[in-house]
C-alpha cells in the first residue's frame, strides 16, 4: 500500500439499532449478555424506542467519539407475523426528522441523518424538512433515500398502492434530483428565486420556502447492493450504505462502486463507502468469542428461530420443535404470512441452502438460524478490533464504517471508550473535529449554488 493508504483516516457513524434484529434489549447495562431477551419489555434504566432519553443517550456518546454523524432508520409501517405485530415494534416507530431536531438542541457538531422514502413523500414537503433541520443543525442535516415496492406499507398512505420494483429507483432519482433544484433555486444569501420542474414523476413550480442551507444540500446516503443501487448511488450520493462481508469482498464492492462514479462525472473522493457493522470486544479474544455467542443465542431465542424460519418457508411452524431438524418440504414462495419485511432472493434456493448447512454440521433450526444470519463483523480485544478496522480502511475496503450496537442506547459506550483512542492513536481516526458541518466532517466539497433557478427535466 502506497503512503496514501498508510495514513488514510476513517470515517465512523452510529445507527440507533431500535427496531431490527440486532438488538437485545433485556439485561441491565452492566451485564449486557446474562439475560435472554428477545421482547421489547424494558431494562429500567435502559428506555426504549420512543424514550428522547435514549436517543439522547447513544447520540452524545457518538460526538464524544468523534463520530462524522448518527443515523436512524425508519418504519412507515409496524411490522407483522401471522396478523400479530412484530415483537420489536411494539415499542414503536418514530418519525426519524423529529427525533433529529430535537437533537440537533443538544448536540454541537455530530451530523444528523434521517431515513426517508421516495416512494411514498413528495419532494418540495420533504425538501423543506430537510433545509430546516440542516439549518437549526448549523448544518449537519443528511438524508438517507430509500425506497419501496412493498403494497403492505403503501396501504397506510392515500394512493393505498405500491410501486413497481423497476420504478423505486426512476422515482428516487426525480426525487432526489428535484430536491436539490428546489435547494438551489434560492440563491446564496440572496432573495428567494423560482423553481419549475416537469418530469415522469412531478411537476411542481413556485418558490421555495427555505433559504439554502449551511451546507448548500444536506449529505444524500444511499442504502443498496444491488447493481441499481450501486448505479444510483455512483450518480447521486454522497454515502453509500452498504453491507459489511470479507475484506476480499469489500474491496471488490469498493472497487465496482468508485469506478461507477467516473461515468457520471464524478471523482473517487465524492462518495464515501460506509458498511454497516457490528462489534464484539473482549479482555481476551477468547473472553470476545465466548460474548458474541451469547450475544447471537440472545438474538435468536427459540421463539425467534422459528419465526425467522417462518419468513422463509411462509407458513406456521409454530408446532415444530426449535432443536428439532428443519421442515423437509419447499417454502412457499407467495406466502403473505410475514407483513412489511422484504424476502431476499428465492426462498427455495435459501432453505435449500439452510437444509444442507444443517445437515452438514448437524444442526437444528435455532442452531441452523444462528449459524446462517447475521453474525458480529469485529470480535476481539478492542487492540484487534481497532486493527481490523483500520486493515479495512487502508485497504480500500471501505472508507469507514457505520456501527450497529446491540444494545439500546448503551451498546456504544465500550466502543468510544476502548477502540477509539487506539484508532487515534494509530492515526486512523480524527483526534478532533475540524469542522462544524457534516460535508466538512466527511471531506466533501459544498455544492456550488446554481446562478439561476433550475429547470426541470
Amino acid at each position: 500500500m502506497n503512503d496514501g493508504h498508510t495514513t488514510r483516516t476513517m470515517h465512523l457513524a452510529a445507527h440507533f439499532p431500535g427496531v431490527n434484529n440486532t438488538t437485545v434489549w433485556a439485561g441491565p447495562p452492566a451485564s449486557p449478555t446474562t439475560t435472554p431477551g428477545r421482547s421489547a419489555t424494558r431494562s429500567p434504566s435502559f428506555g426504549s424506542q420512543i424514550e428522547f432519553s435514549s436517543f439522547e443517550h447513544l447520540a452524545r456518546t457518538a460526538e464524544r467519539g468523534l463520530f462524522d454523524f448518527f443515523f436512524l432508520a425508519e418504519g412507515l409501517r409496524l411490522r407483522e407475523h401471522n396478523g400479530r405485530i412484530h415483537d420489536l415494534d411494539v415499542v414503536g416507530r418514530p418519525e426519524s426528522i423529529t427525533v433529529l431536531n430535537a437533537l440537533a438542541a443538544v448536540t454541537e457538531r455530530l451530523g444528523l441523518a434521517a431515513t426517508v422514502n421516495t416512494t411514498f413523500n413528495e419532494p418540495y414537503e420533504l425538501a423543506r424538512r430537510l433545509a430546516s433541520l440542516d439549518h437549526l443543525s448549523g448544518g449537519r442535516a443528511a438524508w438517507n433515500v430509500v425506497t419501496s415496492s412493498d403494497a403492505f406499507t403503501g396501504e397506510n398512505f392515500r394512493r393505498g398502492g405500491y410501486l413497481d420494483r423497476a420504478d423505486r429507483y426512476t422515482r428516487a432519482a426525480e426525487f432526489v434530483a428535484t430536491a436539490r433544484e428546489l435547494w438551489d433555486s434560492w440563491p446564496e444569501g440572496g432573495a428567494p428565486g423560482t423553481f419549475d420542474h416537469t418530469g415522469p414523476q412531478f411537476r411542481i413550480s413556485g418558490r421555495f420556502g427555505v433559504p439554502r442551507g449551511p451546507q448548500g444540500h444536506p449529505v444524500v446516503i444511499q442504502a443498496g447492493d444491488s447493481d441499481e443501487g450501486r448505479e444510483f448511488a455512483a450518480s447521486a450520493a454522497d454515502i453509500i450504505f452498504t453491507r459489511h462481508g470479507t475484506l476480499e469482498a469489500g474491496r471488490a464492492f469498493y472497487a465496482d462502486v468508485k469506478r461507477r462514479l467516473a461515468e457520471h462525472g464524478r471523482a473517487p473522493e465524492d462518495l464515501k463507502i460506509m458498511p454497516g457493522v457490528t462489534f464484539v470486544l473482549g479482555d481476551t479474544a477468547a473472553e470476545a468469542q465466548e460474548k458474541a455467542a451469547e450475544i447471537r443465542r440472545q438474538q435468536v431465542s427459540p421463539q425467534t428461530a422459528l419465526l425467522t424460519l417462518e419468513q422463509i418457508w411462509g407458513v406456521d411452524l409454530s408446532g415444530y420443535d426449535p432443536d428439532g431438524p428443519l421442515p423437509d418440504f419447499d417454502p412457499d414462495p407467495d406466502s403473505q404470512l410475514a407483513q412489511g419485511r422484504v424476502r431476499h432472493g428465492d426462498p427455495r434456493a435459501l432453505a435449500a441452502k439452510w437444509r444442507a448447512l444443517s445437515e452438514e454440521k448437524g444442526l437444528s433450526i435455532r442452531q441452523t438460524v444462528i449459524e446462517a444470519t447475521g453474525r458480529q463483523s469485529f470480535i476481539g480485544t478492542p487492540e484487534a478490533v481497532a486493527e481490523e478496522m483500520t486493515a479495512f480502511v487502508r485497504a480500500d475496503a471501505a472508507d469507514g464504517f457505520i456501527l450497529v450496537p446491540h444494545l439500546t442506547p448503551g451498546g456504544l459506550d465500550e466502543f468510544v471508550d476502548r477502540v477509539v483512542p487506539l484508532l487515534q492513536e494509530c492515526g486512523a481516526f480524527r483526534t478532533r473535529y475540524e469542522g462544524t458541518t457534516l460535508r466538512e466532517h466527511l471531506g466533501l466539497s459544498r455544492p456550488v449554488a446554481k446562478s439561476s433557478a433550475a429547470s426541470g427535466t
